[in-house]
């Protein structure tokens, strides 16, 4: 018999609005928090797009609110790193931290996707200061002011236009001498009179006057290692996202990029395995859409309870599972 009903894994948006829905549901569901508790929003300062904050709230204090929550309706919490799976037996085992076994009717992955960041220091420190990996969170701060874009494909320029709506200038910082983005896009950001480019070149310092408060960039260029001393009051990251499903690497389906592929609303290719947030969400990843998909990924997970047969809980007879690494 499974330890669990229903396992969570990820206590950012995602997560924690599964375990709302699964708590009062009665479902009684463990949530298991990852190593970054509460998610990208804990690095975030202001929200301003989340519904029903007329003034914005900061991200750390909306993801209390929403723990508290999700606590108050009977999740149980727990600490820790999920570190292996085992997801072809009727009841799904998970190990804790290498050490605590759990097994578990049904699981919702929300283990979300990390920014990758620049690893020069300065970017990690000033996040939520003056540094971003979301124009769409954020642009509306630089109303303005001078900003960059750093990288060259599909996701940098599409930042890179939409952040013209704000900024006074948006300049585009590239290791390479030509965009990787698809042609559609290159055209209209060349079109662009906000946008100008930094090429063969990477970020090498974010400069700021000691209180969080970016000042500009210093640049080098690749090919002659000369530096150059962009002044400006912004840096957005677009360097692509990391999905966080390492763990899940042969045992569910995951696309070219490492994202779970979901059918059918939160469902994984392997039964009573569902997956809400920007671990299988590239496109919009947003704490909105996150929190909408755990919705979903608890209203479909009480379904399958609902669905599963009674002696379910007692047999490991195996399940079907059509599971995939990365292509």
């Amino acid at each position: 018999m499974a330890d669990q009903r229903v396992v969570i894994i990820g206590s950012g948006p995602a997560g924690l609005t599964a375990a709302l829905y699964a708590a009062r549901a009665n479902l009684k569901p463990l949530l298991i928090e990852g190593l970054d508790a509460g998610g990208q929003l804990m690095l975030t300062t202001m929200v301003e797009n989340w519904p029903g904050y007329r003034d914005g709230i900061l991200g750390p204090d909306l993801m209390v609110e929403m723990r508290a929550q999700a606590l108050r309706f009977g999740t149980d919490v727990v600490e820790g790193n999920v570190t292996s799976v085992d997801l072809g037996q009727r009841a799904l085992s998970l190990v804790l931290d290498s050490t605590r076994r759990v097994t578990t009717d049904a699981l919702i992955v929300a283990t979300g996707a990390s920014a990758r960041w620049l690893d020069i220091g300065s970017d990690r420190k000033l996040s939520g200061h003056g540094v971003s990996t979301c124009a769409t969170c954020d642009g509306y701060f630089f109303r303005g002011k001078p900003i960059a874009v750093i990288g060259g494909g599909d996701s940098a320029i599409e930042e890179a236009i939409f952040l013209t709506k704000f900024a006074s200038r948006v300049t585009v910082v590239h290791r390479r001498d030509a965009l990787r983005a698809s042609k559609i896009m290159r055209d209209k950001a060349f079109a662009n009179p906000k946008i100008e480019f930094v090429w063969d070149s990477e970020v090498v310092e974010i400069k700021d006057v000691g209180r969080g408060e970016v000042t500009g960039i210093i640049v080098r260029n690749v090919k002659t290692g000369q530096l150059r001393d962009v002044p400006l009051d912004g840096v957005f990251i677009a360097i692509g996202h990391t999905p966080n499903t390492a763990v899940f690497t042969g045992q569910l389906e995951l696309d070219g990029s490492g994202y779970i592929v979901t059918r059918h609303g939160t469902r994984t290719s392997v039964p009573g395995v569902f997956a809400a947030g920007d671990v299988q969400d590239h496109v919009y990843r947003q704490a909105v859409t996150a929190a909408g998909s755990g919705c979903m990924a608890a209203i479909d997970a009480e379904r399958y309870l609902e669905g599963m047969p009674e002696h379910a809980e007692a047999t490991g007879a195996p399940r079907s599972v059509e599971a995939h690494p990365p292509r």
